[in-house]
């Protein structure tokens, strides 16, 4: 996943604000998972799209509506401590 990152993903992190608030990947924007569906203009054109949340399964439910909504590139990276560790090596 780490080179994928550093090829300009687009790091969506679905948790709720409040999670986000408490903690996040400084380079991700923050969609919660029941706007995605809503805001699938946010996701479109672009390269690669790595969805994350506090355990995976948010994630892995966003990458589902993704792809029911035409988005191949898109990669649940799982926790956003995972993704915030796999940027910072």
């Amino acid at each position: 996943m780490n080179h994928l990152i550093k090829k300009d993903a687009f790091l969506v992190d679905v948790r709720t604000e409040a999670e986000f608030a408490e903690g996040h990947v400084n380079e991700s924007t923050n969609i919660p998972l029941d706007q995605v569906a809503s805001q699938l203009e946010k996701f479109k054109g672009k390269e690669q799209i790595i969805v994350f949340c506090r355990s995976g399964n948010r994630s892995g439910q966003a990458k589902m509506i993704l792809e029911q909504n035409g988005f191949k590139n898109v990669i649940n990276g799982g926790t956003w401590q995972e993704v915030k560790e796999a940027i910072s090596k």
